[in-house]
């Protein structure tokens, strides 16, 4: 090889590192960046997260933030040209906005940057836009217009970002994550009879779908019956006696977080079943206290046990040719 042609490549090398370093700095990003607001600016910063770190560096870093917890996360995957720290990326200001007027001496004020915090000049619908413009498709094709986006949520009051792992994003944490407002269904979790969710072994997001859905209470499937049925297969069907409550709706009979009564029964046997059975033509009066039928009282026999399933066991539906009475 020449001495003029390996000069020309070297030039040609300079030429395109310079183009890069030039576009950055005139803010021509690749990628999808944050919208810049009112008195934040249009102009990126130089030197990119070098700018940031000199300020937000180890001293600056909180008990719920750390700064270089960033470079953890897939966010700063160098190798990925998705990702805000991938090839040609603007690294911190494709997420927080143009960065030059912030970084300025006597002008580091959080309205001059997106902070992604409650107190930041951006509206949760503006800082959603920041993370929707690459996080598209999928299960957040039904965020606009769900539960979480109509009660002003931000995707920040959910997931951290600088982190290696993002607590929701793990099913030992998740719950955790979604406690922290639904404080309800926490307590039911607590409940002698639950889905094992505070042992770890469910997560909210196997039968919801936090980014919205239109399914009621955002469930992953289009009906409750079909959510049950994902874990509870053996209940489906079809069979030859049907209990019509299973086929319409399990909440009729079943609390879905916990209850205080035996699998999750929203009312203990036989007020549940005197609900829809009236005891005419049945004797199954409850029993109470001077009613008992060994007394002569009018408490049922059946009943003697406390509960209609004595005898009605296939209380799901049977596949038995005698079983019209769900009893085997």
């Amino acid at each position: 090889m020449s001495i003029m042609k390996s000069l020309r490549i070297a030039l040609l090398a300079l030429a395109s590192v310079a183009w890069v370093n030039a576009a950055h700095a005139q803010g021509a990003p690749k990628a999808p960046a944050a919208p810049a607001a009112v008195g934040q600016g249009t102009q990126y910063s130089e030197k990119g997260a070098d700018t940031c770190l000199n300020c937000h560096d180890e001293e600056s870093d909180t008990a719920t933030h750390t700064t270089a917890g960033i470079f953890k996360s897939r966010h700063a995957m160098r190798g990925d040209k998705r990702a805000p720290f991938g090839p040609g990326g603007l690294q911190c200001e494709a997420c927080h906005g143009p960065g030059a007027l912030h970084s300025e001496k006597n002008s580091k004020k959080t309205i001059n940057i997106n902070s992604f915090k409650a107190s930041s000049f951006y509206s949760p619908a503006q800082r959603n836009q920041a993370c929707l413009s690459c996080h598209q498709g999928g299960s957040r094709g039904g965020w606009h217009g769900g539960a979480h986006d109509s009660n002003q949520m931000a995707c920040t009051d959910c997931h951290k970002m600088h982190t290696g792992s993002d607590p929701v994003m793990s099913k030992a944490t998740e719950a955790q994550v979604c406690a922290s407002c639904h404080k309800q269904q926490r307590a039911d979790f607590m409940k002698a009879s639950a889905h094992p969710v505070r042992q770890g072994k469910m997560s909210c997001s196997d039968c919801h779908s936090a980014h919205g859905s239109s399914a009621q209470a955002m469930l992953n499937k289009p009906t409750l019956n079909q959510t049950c049925y994902s874990c509870h297969a053996d209940k489906r069907g079809p069979v030859l006696w049907e209990h019509a409550p299973v086929a319409e709706d399990c909440s009729q009979c079943h609390t879905a977080h916990g209850s205080v009564r035996t699998a999750l029964l929203t009312k203990p046997a036989p007020l549940l079943c005197q609900q829809c059975h009236s005891p005419a033509g049945h004797p199954s009066v409850a029993r109470t206290g001077a009613g008992l039928p060994s007394e002569g009282g009018i408490g049922s026999i059946f009943l003697v046990a406390g509960s209609c399933t004595n005898c009605h066991t296939q209380v799901h539906g049977s596949n038995h040719p005698a079983g019209a009475k769900l009893m085997r």
